[in-house]
C-alpha cells in the first residue's frame, strides 16, 4: 500500500464513536496509559473537556500510526501491523480499540503506546494482510 493509502487507513482508524466512557480529566491528557487514552477515545459527555479529548485521540493515534508505517517502510524493519485494503472504518477502528483495551485491565495499565501498537499487532498482523 502507497503512503497516502497508509495514511488514509490511519484517518479512517481515527473515528470516534461515543459509547459512554469514563469523564475525560486533564490528567488523562498525559496519556501515560492505554486507560487514559481509551477515556479520551470514548467520550463520556459533549463537554469542552471530552471534545478536546476526541481532538486529542485522533491526533495521537494518527501519530502513531504515521509513526509505526514510516518505519516499516525499511524492508528490514519489523512489521507490527499491516492495515488491511481497504482499512477499517474510523468507528470501527476506534471502536475496536477501546472494547480491547476495556477487556482486560492488565492491558488498561499498559503505556499507550505500547496499547495501542500492541493492539494494532493483534488486529491486522501482516501474513493475513500480505
Amino acid at each position: 500500500m502507497t503512503s497516502r493509502g497508509w495514511a488514509a487507513g490511519a484517518a479512517i482508524l481515527l473515528a470516534l464513536s461515543p459509547v459512554g466512557g469514563r469523564a475525560a480529566t486533564e490528567a488523562n491528557f498525559a496519556a501515560r496509559t492505554t486507560g487514559d487514552l481509551v477515556t479520551l477515545c470514548d467520550p463520556k459527555s459533549d463537554s469542552a473537556i471530552d471534545n478536546a479529548g476526541i481532538n486529542f485521540c485522533d491526533g495521537f493515534v494518527q501519530g502513531v500510526i504515521l509513526t509505526q508505517q514510516e518505519h516499516q517502510a525499511n524492508p528490514r524493519a519489523k512489521q507490527f501491523f499491516c492495515l488491511p485494503d481497504p482499512p477499517p472504518t474510523r468507528n470501527d477502528g476506534v471502536g475496536a480499540f477501546v472494547a480491547w483495551a476495556q477487556a482486560s485491565s492488565d492491558r488498561l495499565s499498559m503505556p499507550a503506546v505500547d496499547g495501542l501498537i500492541t493492539f494494532l499487532g493483534e488486529h491486522y498482523p501482516c501474513a493475513k494482510h500480505r
